[in-house]
């Protein structure tokens, strides 16, 4: 480590190397400062050959990785937690020194695998869907490459301006629970060189965690899912009144839920509450003929959720309206660069970022290049190019703030949602400018490929920045060395696209279910041949985003509540509920902060463990391995409910134990 000059007015105190300080996750009080790991004062070795080079090979590993699985079941698995315990593994078995600000440019690089993923496979296989029903249209793996490609350097580019707003200013006030669980996995390398408490605790419950997905996951020994729609009871109640209860037994979702918390947890589930047992209910039960035939499920998929959908896209405009402030200063620092205004202050390692010169000249590069491919490489007429490159620039911009915000409450960015919400937008706008039929349909997949992306991006940068803020890496290399691992990402998905295509298909028995990308293409292909899209839904949920914002209630949190299934947002109360009871029982607020701390790290090693066997169970399944276990449905759902309160048990008695080291 080398000595570096901190602004004077910077005030550090002293803090163990091993573990985080105890301000890191709540809000900071008047004049108090929050010191990272890695000491501001400090030169630690962050972009090195080595992490370098591991990153971008885990970039392409699990690039390939998360494709295939969410193409094959909807799911893209977050890579940043499995590839920050490989970083930590080997750094180990390597014995290097101060490996912590290489794990995290490790990370950074690697988790470009995830977002990339996530940004192509919920837009552009939906080409192959629709060349099935119209032959005269053409893929090829430039159109895919350069989408995603540009989509996560806009995605980058765009959100560097907003940073320190939400990483630094909001220090406290959001959950951020993949930052937190990848944090703290991170830290467990640290914590290992002296005391081993933690590092045990957090490799325990990632095994407690890991082990239990695992098994469920590719043995069925439980049931995934317990639903009253699976008792014949609750048959009944569904075909009648067409309510079901249901919730997710997941390791991963438990923790997930204690890290978001009471708060927002609560106003999830209300949203999801509100869709299933009042709006579902009542299209059943008052709806056509055809929708009271429907199950819940259809209800909601078909209709329901759609609601949901303009609730998002409201909500994004509300906050983007609340976020105008912020965006404001975003833009006068850039103009105060350029004027030679900026301040002569030295800026302190830990919060150097690229110069705002230099994000405004790269984005201008990506912009015009991103016009260039419209152009030349889409639509080949000028005037309906610039149409499209003003929708991708005005909704990419503006949805980075959304994007980031729902990363950093639910660690959920409800991509998919705001896609299909710009892909409806854009082919409007797009047929009333004379771009409709097939070649329609490739411009919007294509156009929403780079929003879906950029999007996509913005949300998971927010959590590398994050991660970075509170170990004290600096932004400027995590920033840097960003670009690098989306262009690798990029060319992998794009050839994997490809020979999955070839290989399954996107189409017919056998072939892999894309089940975002065929609801894109079901949406998209009406709107170009001139059928009927739900307005009247949309609208309804925009209209429920801004009683809620009039009220005071989260809109965001609410919708997304309203998009994701109830089976997924149940387990979110849960979680939560348990972190207010642990962090409630005692009159010490010592002792409920340490108890509340114990289970942060308990549901990190959770998520940890369930990302970690996620991609276990995926590889199984990629070999051809089916050995699940038959048993009856009541058993199955049985056995599912008491291991379920099984980990909950595990869970709160466990995080309880902290009394006895702090009384």
């Amino acid at each position: 480590m080398q000595e570096k000059e901190t602004l004077p007015e910077e005030v550090y105190l002293d803090a163990d190397p091993t573990q985080l300080p105890e301000n890191a996750f709540r809000e900071l009080g008047e004049d108090e400062k929050y010191r990272p790991v890695m000491h501001p004062a400090y030169d630690y070795p962050e972009a090195t050959p080595y992490s370098v080079t591991l990153g971008l090979i885990l970039a392409v590993i699990f690039s390939a990785a998360a494709a295939y699985l969410g193409l094959k079941v909807g799911q893209v698995f977050e890579a940043a937690i499995p590839i920050s315990i490989i970083a930590v593994g080997l750094s180990g078995m390597l014995k290097k020194n101060n490996a912590l600000g290489q794990n995290v440019i490790i990370q950074s690089i690697g988790a470009c695998s995830g977002v990339i993923v996530a940004g192509a496979i919920f837009t552009l296989p939906a080409l192959y869907i629709l060349q099935h029903s119209h032959p005269e249209i053409t893929v090829n793996f430039l159109e895919i490459f350069l989408s995603s490609l540009f989509g996560g350097i806009l995605g980058i580019l765009f959100f560097i301006p907003f940073r320190k707003y939400f990483v630094k200013d909001m220090h406290g006030k959001y959950p951020f629970p993949e930052a937190t669980a990848t944090t703290q996995v991170l830290m467990s390398g640290q914590s290992a060189k002296s005391s081993g408490g933690q590092a045990k605790l957090l490799v325990i419950s990632a095994l407690i965690g890991g082990i239990y997905d695992y098994v469920v996951a590719t043995f069925g020994l439980w049931a995934d899912n317990i639903s009253t729609y699976m008792t014949t009871w609750g048959q009944t109640l569904a075909e009648k009144t067409k309510i079901v209860i249901s919730c997710n037994t997941g390791a991963a979702l438990l923790g997930l839920g204690y890290i978001v918390g009471l708060k927002y947890a609560f106003v999830i589930f209300a949203g999801s509450a509100f869709v299933w047992w009042v709006i579902i209910p009542l299209m059943g039960t008052y709806g056509a003929a055809g929708i009271s035939a429907m199950a819940p499920d259809a209800i909601f998929s078909t209709y329901a959720r759609m609601i949901g959908i303009g609730g998002i896209a409201m909500a994004g405009v509300i906050g983007i309206v609340k976020s105008r402030g912020i965006i404001a200063q975003a833009a006068g620092l850039a103009v105060r660069e350029f004027k030679g205004g900026a301040s002569g202050k030295k800026q302190v390692r830990w919060q150097l970022d690229i110069s705002m010169k230099h994000v405004v000249f790269f984005m201008a590069i990506a912009l015009i290049a991103v016009f260039l491919f419209f152009w030349l490489g889409v639509l080949h007429n000028l005037g309906q190019a610039l149409v499209a490159w003003l929708v991708v620039t005005v909704i990419a911009f503006l949805f980075t703030t959304v994007a980031a915000n729902a990363i950093a409450i639910v660690g959920s960015n409800p991509v998919s949602g705001m896609t299909l919400m710009t892909l409806i937008v854009a082919s409007a706008i797009f047929v009333a400018i004379g771009i409709k039929g097939s070649s329609g349909m490739v411009a919007a997949m294509i156009i929403g490929g780079v929003v879906c992306t950029a999007l996509s991006m913005a949300g998971g940068f927010v959590t590398d920045l994050k991660i970075g803020y509170w170990l004290g890496s600096t932004p400027k290399k995590q920033e840097s060395w960003k670009f690098l691992g989306t262009l690798v990402s990029a060319a992998t998905v794009g050839g994997v696209i490809l020979l999955l295509n070839n290989v399954y298909g996107f189409t017919g028995k056998d072939a892999l279910v894309a089940p975002q990308a065929n609801a894109m293409a079901g949406v998209i292909e009406p709107i170009m041949m001139g059928g009927d899209t739900p307005w009247i839904l949309y609208m309804t949920g925009a209209v429920l985003a801004l009683l809620l914002n009039w009220l005071g209630v989260p809109a965001l949190a609410f919708c997304l509540g309203m998009f994701i299934p109830l089976h997924l947002n149940t387990p979110m109360l849960v979680g939560g509920a348990i972190s207010w009871f642990v962090a409630s029982r005692s009159k010490s607020e010592e002792v409920n902060n340490a108890r509340r701390d114990r289970g942060t790290l308990i549901a990190s090693g959770m998520i940890a463990g369930g990302a970690l066997f996620g991609v276990f169970s995926a590889l199984t399944r990629f070999v051809g391995y089916d050995g699940t276990v038959e048993m009856e449905t009541w058993l199955n759902q049985a056995l599912g409910l008491v291991v379920y309160i099984g980990l909950i048990v595990y869970l709160i008695s466990d995080s309880m134990k902290a009394r006895l080291t702090r009384d």
